[in-house]
């Protein structure tokens, strides 16, 4: 194919990521947008109206009766509905919630009983009765305000502040690491051993790997559950312990790793390995010192999947570890979180990204090895 021909070829595959990367970033970044704003805002309008200044119908109340005061013979009761530095231009109110712009800023509106309620454009009302207003809850009042966009740290610090975070935070680590550790360790043996040492039934190992990455894992919860249940009784060792998810983990994560593995370490170049045979290299001597420096690149790629999987799990870590308080990994705590908060969308935007940072510098820390060793993986047998 000419240099000509390939050009439209080309254009087409450079068109064609750029569409992917733009379909994936758009709602990362829509979601970090909205974990920085204002939760009023983000609960009236959605993140592509962040940058600017939009019309809301919000919901304000007057301040107690108890705080009146008594004025040209009447009792007033004042405040402003915008509190906390707020800034936004009142353009109408009301007192029902099926009226609420009835009235426009600075009007005297009649709201039964000979009261009087006055809200400016500023946010700024005054509440007038003839008579003294009893009662513990001020006026209901609504209103309709033009707001600029806010942003703010605040959904951070509540996530970061709740209590429980920090620990499970390193219950988190403390169950990714190893999980992601030991299948490394274990896969890189059984993948050498499968693509370069002869061995009876070595063509059904690899049959029985290639069919296990089809198993769900929900399938095999419940059987493996109950034969770990059974080696902890025998034992006498407890039922849910860190060793128990670990062991959890390698088992499902070992059939993708002896895969990606063995299928990289098969395609190294075999005059490499019969040289060091040749000067009296045994093969733990090969592994340690030929094949696994050459693997980087896949074990970096298995190392970044396997990482984000038990990061972000949570089914596995319910059933192995415990939902207690002592035992709960991060994302568990931050799903309690959101439901002892009701519908707060600020609270799960922010959760999100505080979920992410950890499998992010993993991911950019070795993104470099990642399609090297997928690629080799794929293509190269043996």
């Amino acid at each position: 194919m000419t240099a000509s021909a390939r050009l439209p070829l080309v254009f087409v595959v450079h068109l064609s990521v750029f569409l992917l990367v733009v379909l994936w970033t758009i709602p990362t970044a829509g979601l970090l947008i909205s974990s920085l704003r204002d939760k009023d805002q983000l609960a009236a309008s959605g993140w592509w109206t962040a940058f600017s200044t939009s019309s809301q119908n919000l919901t304000g109340r007057a301040a107690s009766p108890e705080t009146q005061v008594e004025r040209d013979g009447g009792f007033v009761v004042a405040g402003s509905l915008l509190e906390g530095g707020k800034k936004a231009k009142v353009s109408a109110f009301g007192v029902r919630p099926m009226q609420p712009a009835a009235f426009e800023a600075g009007a005297i509106a009649g709201i039964g009983d000979g009261r009087m309620l006055t809200v400016r454009e500023d946010g700024s009302y005054e509440l007038v009765s003839p008579v003294r207003m009893e009662g513990t809850r001020g006026q209901r009042i609504f209103y309709t305000a033009a707001v600029p966009p806010r942003f703010t740290l605040d959904n951070y610090r509540e996530v970061l502040s709740a209590e429980g975070i920090g620990a499970s935070f390193v219950n988190s680590l403390t169950v990714a690491i190893p999980s992601t550790v030991i299948p490394i360790l274990v896969a890189a043996f059984c993948a050498y051993a499968l693509a370069w040492m002869r061995f009876p039934g070595r063509a059904i190992l690899i049959a029985v790997v290639v069919g296990l990455l089809v198993v769900p894992l929900q399938m095999s919860l419940i059987p493996l559950l109950k034969l770990y249940n059974g080696v902890g009784a025998f034992f006498g060792v407890p039922a849910k312990t860190y060793v128990g998810i670990w062991l959890a983990h390698m088992g499902f994560g070992l059939p993708l790793a002896i895969y990606l593995l063995r299928n990289y370490m098969a395609g190294l170049p075999r005059e490499i390995m019969e040289s060091a045979r040749i000067d009296g290299a045994g093969d733990f001597d090969i592994f340690v010192k030929i094949v696994l420096p050459l693997s980087f690149p896949a074990l970096a790629s298995f190392a970044i999947f396997q990482f984000l999987w038990t990061w972000n799990d949570l089914l596995v870590a319910m059933v192995f570890l415990g939902t207690g308080d002592d035992e709960l990994v991060l994302t568990g705590r931050l799903v309690n979180l959101l439901g002892s908060r009701g519908g707060n969308w600020e609270i799960l935007t922010a959760s999100a990204f505080v979920t992410i940072v950890v499998p992010l510098v993993v991911f950019f820390s070795l993104q470099r090895y990642l399609v090297r060793g997928l690629l080799a993986g794929s293509v190269k047998g043996g």
